[in-house]
């Protein structure tokens, strides 16, 4: 069993910069691949990115590709989205999820475990 909890939400302004963290128990860490997902009110979740297990491997919505960054430290068991140059339409509930399968994450955006959720507001 996986336990995800997210946090590094928050209000910015447009074109700033704020860095979500997913903090993961469990001693399969370094196994699972890790995404990044996000729900805006009365809209769909969707998929932002997902890097796998081996670090190497990241894939990037187009919405926000140039723009955040996927990372992960195996050795913390924790997951990064950096995200800048920030924009309204960015504005949602963010959550972290994990897969043993990054394609799963990517093409189904289904994951075997889910955080709860954090808030990022950006306003224009």
């Amino acid at each position: 069993q996986v336990q995800l909890v997210e946090s590094g939400g928050g209000l910015v302004q447009a074109g700033g910069s704020l860095r979500l963290s997913c903090a993961a128990s469990g001693r399969t860490f370094s196994s699972l691949a890790m995404g990044w997902f996000r729900q805006a009110p009365g809209t769909e979740r969707e998929f932002v990115a997902a890097i796998g297990a081996s670090v190497s491997v990241t894939f990037y919505a187009g919405s926000v590709k140039g723009r955040f960054t996927i990372s992960r430290d195996n050795a913390k068991n924790a997951v990064y989205l950096q995200m800048d140059s920030l924009k309204p339409e960015d504005t949602a509930v963010y959550y972290c999820a994990a897969d043993r399968l990054i394609s799963k994450l990517r093409l189904d955006g289904k994951g075997d475990y889910w955080g709860q959720g954090t808030q990022v507001t950006v306003s224009s």
